[in-house]
């Protein structure tokens, strides 16, 4: 049977559609080792079994009229399969090839090429064309020329091969009820064209699925694949936010502090002989502050230690996360080390500081803590302005600290690491605000940080 049909191509993709222009633009790795292997062992057990099959159908008078030797035909079936064991590592030069095979081998012996595992052979390197070809556009451009070549070879078979003639005859001869509707030649020439349209459509219609569950595939491997990128990625972002909240964390609590008992070391060494009283008040802060060291360190590497914050009563000796209600006592305290502070409470309106989440009220302290020990270790200013309030801008609502000196930067002071008012900018950042950390036009300096409200 030769076969030849219309072109039968699939829908191709409309211009602009994003998953159709992703996989016009696929090309579908080649074959693996195992999958070649495969091909191999594949081809020679169709080799065998239609050797065989090719026998059985001689007994059963399938070969009748043919003259040419039996090895002749064994070597023909042969040819038509073989070139199958490269139909994945080279799809289109495969198809291309077994077409002219299908056509020379049919005219040398015809009636080899009746045979099933032949017409298979054909079949299967159109398949595996459309299937494998990573070139789109010489697959459809090879796809194209075999259907032209096999559409013309039908026509040449119909009109000018004498190939038909005595199935022709018998028709004609026949009696009323073996006669169709049609003329015999029109029908022969329907019938082969429906085969045909079959055949190759049916070839090429696998393919492209077997194509497209390969792109699928390929898509959910890259998917799964860039997930995994993206967890590792948030993962090691987690770790180094992690490691910035506890370095935070660290300086807020446990710098000043240890700023402060610096400072009263300092003064009792240059007071000792003079003012023994001075000395030991001195002294006596920098045992409070010790104290108070070591219960804020505690309390830190408790919270750091659990999986949830601390909220609420005492739990195994950790207190509660400082929040807005500290920051007046933490105000009050300053005043033991030398700074006197004003603070002040603002709400634009009523109650709008108790909306205040427990994360973001934390971030509060810990700035205000920050700025109100950057004004004892670098400015000579004895007090200081602390002032919490709340406003509006536009749609968004906020809450700002702001601490205000008037005193100029201390000559003396030794360099700080910066890591505080960093930090600050930090925990701004962490909710969407902004931070105003620098001089003042009129004298002063003013750290002012504003938090945005969810």
């Amino acid at each position: 049977m030769w076969h030849a049909v219309g072109r039968v191509l699939p829908s191709m993709s409309r211009p602009g559609s994003g998953t159709d222009l992703e996989e016009s633009r696929w090309e579908r790795p080649g074959p693996t080792r195992d999958q070649l292997r495969r091909d191999v062992l594949g081809v020679l057990v169709a080799v065998v079994v239609s050797s065989i099959a090719l026998e059985l159908g001689r007994g059963v008078g399938m070969l009748a009229g043919e003259r040419s030797p039996i090895w002749l035909q064994h070597l023909v079936l042969a040819l038509m399969i073989l070139p199958l064991v490269l139909r994945r590592r080279y799809p289109v030069a495969v198809m291309l090839v077994m077409s002219a095979l299908f056509i020379l081998l049919a005219l040398w012996v015809p009636a080899v090429s009746i045979q099933l595992s032949f017409q298979a052979a054909y079949f299967t390197s159109l398949y595996s064309a459309v299937a494998w070809a990573r070139d789109r556009r010489m697959l459809w451009l090879g796809t194209t020329v075999v259907v032209a070549a096999m559409a013309l070879w039908l026509i040449l078979a119909l009109t000018v091969s004498t190939a038909y003639d005595g199935l022709l005859e018998t028709i004609r001869d026949g009696d009323e009820t073996s006669r169709g509707i049609l003329e015999p030649l029109t029908s022969l020439a329907l019938y082969n064209t429906l085969v045909n349209i079959a055949y190759f459509g049916g070839a090429i219609l696998i393919g492209m699925s077997a194509w497209r569950n390969a792109f699928k595939s390929a898509r959910i491997a890259d998917q799964a694949a860039q997930l995994a990128r993206q967890s590792t990625e948030l993962a090691r972002r987690a770790v180094i936010e992690e490691r910035l909240r506890i370095a935070r964390e660290l300086h807020d609590v446990v710098a000043h502090h240890v700023s402060l008992i610096g400072v009263q070391a300092g003064a009792a060494r240059r007071v000792m002989d003079r003012k023994p009283a001075v000395a030991v008040e001195s002294l006596r802060t920098i045992e409070q502050a010790s104290r108070q060291t070591v219960t804020d360190m505690r309390n830190l590497l408790g919270v750091l230690r659990s999986d949830t914050l601390v909220d609420g009563a005492d739990d195994g000796g950790r207190h509660p996360e400082p929040g807005l209600d500290a920051i007046g006592a933490l105000a009050e305290s300053q005043r033991d080390l030398g700074l006197a502070v004003e603070f002040a409470r603002v709400e634009d309106v009523p109650g709008a500081l108790e909306e205040v989440s427990a994360p973001l009220a934390l971030s509060l302290y810990r700035t205000a803590q920050e700025s109100l020990t950057n004004v004892r270790r670098h400015s000579t200013a004895s007090s200081a302005v602390l002032t919490l309030r709340t406003g509006r801008s536009g749609e968004q609502r906020w809450v700002e600290l702001e601490t205000v000196d008037g005193g100029r930067p201390r000559t003396r002071s030794e360099p700080g690491s910066g890591y505080g008012l960093q930090g600050v900018r930090e925990r701004v950042a962490l909710h969407r605000g902004s931070a105003e950390i620098g001089p003042r036009s009129d004298g002063g300096w003013r750290v002012r940080a504003r938090f945005l409200l969810s």
